[in-house]
């Protein structure tokens, strides 16, 4: 697919939200009633990096720019993890480096299919919609 998303500037801004609050999350104290209800935080490791990757692959198609995000985002996770061991309200977790990596791997595998345009496909939709 060769088509540009018309509303670029608004995803890039949703996905800086998204960097941001994995940010946030990943060096603030934890709610203690949710990490009492969760039997294992791995899955939202995975999920959390996932997204990340997963919304900037739907952004930028070369292979050159995926390449550039995923190791982004390897590092983002190896990078807080060392900050939760340092900062001393979290603590860092060498598994939780492997749930992050998991994430961005997977999200970057699943968008060299054709899952890479479903931003681009939502935008064609809503403009057909707002044409009718």
């Amino acid at each position: 697919m060769k088509q540009t998303l018309r509303y670029k500037t608004l995803w890039l801004s949703i996905g800086m939200s998204l960097i941001i609050t994995v940010i946030a999350l990943s060096l603030m104290a934890p709610p203690t009633d949710i990490m009492d209800a969760l039997p294992n935080d791995k899955f939202g490791h995975f999920i959390a990096y996932f997204a990340l990757m997963g919304w900037f692959a739907q952004i930028y198609h070369t292979n050159k720019q995926r390449w550039l995000y995923l190791i982004a985002f390897l590092i983002l996770g190896l990078l807080l993890e060392i900050l939760q061991g340092l900062g001393g309200v979290r603590h860092g977790d060498w598994v939780d480096m492997l749930a992050n990596s998991a994430g961005v791997v997977s999200a970057f595998v699943l968008t060299k299919t054709k899952l890479a345009y479903i931003l681009l496909y939502i935008e064609n939709q809503t403009c057909q919609v707002l044409k009718t």
